[in-house]
């Protein structure tokens, strides 16, 4: 840990989205072991990913920037308040823009601006998307540890990233699972499976260097990843949990939300 602890913000924040990405790939390598994923056990991971990412949401990222903001000029509400409606309207605003499809869903209800990209694109492009927020979600908290704000510790960035990487698992076969139902093999729905995570990386390295350089933004950056992650639980992992078995997928989510508090609660 104290090697980890000595390394710059930026590269910190690569290697613990290095470990998320992996997480992504382990959940897509399930593909090699079934072609199917019962019903109810997809309901509980993408429950447990919810529970894990709205746990963040509030404990890595709100808490500490409503406690940045208290030092500031402004009511201590507002930047949380503008950061986070913010990271929701830009999710929107993307989520309107690039063409995606969920999974489990007919081509009839893709997303974004009409295309004639294949349904498997389509697919992918869904989880790459909503992977952007969760990478700059740990860039910043990496970012705010080096930058030295007290309200910010390498344990709570440590437990955001184990978090974020444990809810990452499900996606990873919520990507792989559809692509090698439309026929893929089980090589090429790994191999883009895991590939939807690519962006957590580039996202954290950028958060991690935008709060370092410009220290002024961190509070609105926290609550603006904060925003962006809770658009894509409300949009996205819920309504596709409850789907198929909402009692199974709801006591999951307050599973996964336990985690994750205990994590952040334990190591910040």
């Amino acid at each position: 840990m104290e090697f980890f602890a000595g390394l710059p913000a930026v590269l910190q924040a690569l290697l613990g989205t290095l470990f998320t990405w992996g997480m992504t790939a382990a959940g897509a390598a399930l593909v090699f072991l079934t072609k199917k994923v019962p019903r109810r056990l997809l309901d509980s991971m993408l429950g447990f990913a919810a529970g894990v990412m709205i746990a963040a949401s509030f404990w890595s990222l709100l808490a500490p920037a409503i406690d940045l903001s208290a030092r500031g000029p402004l009511p201590e509400w507002f930047p949380p308040l503008l950061g986070f409606l913010a990271g929701g309207v830009f999710l929107r605003l993307v989520d309107r823009l690039l063409p995606h499809l969920h999974p489990g869903l007919p081509m009839s209800d893709a997303e974004g601006i009409e295309t004639s990209w294949r349904r498997s694109v389509l697919l992918i492009l869904a989880i790459t998307l909503h992977n952007i927020p969760e990478g700059l979600a740990i860039g910043v908290a990496f970012g705010a540890v080096a930058a030295g704000i007290p309200e910010a510790s390498l344990g709570a960035a440590v437990a955001l990233a184990i978090g974020i990487g444990l809810q990452n698992f499900p996606e990873g076969t919520a990507v792989s699972m559809p692509l090698r139902r439309e026929g893929f093999s089980r090589s090429r729905s790994f191999f883009w499976g895991q590939l939807s995570a690519v962006v957590e990386p580039v996202a954290a390295v950028v958060g991690a260097a935008a709060v370092v350089l410009v220290q002024p933004l961190l509070p609105y950056a926290l609550a603006f990843a904060a925003g962006a992650m809770i658009f894509v639980v409300a949009e996205e992992l819920i309504p596709e949990a409850k789907r198929g078995s909402p009692d199974v997928a709801a006591i999951a989510l307050m599973i996964g939300f336990a985690v994750m508090m205990t994590l952040d609660v334990a190591l910040g």
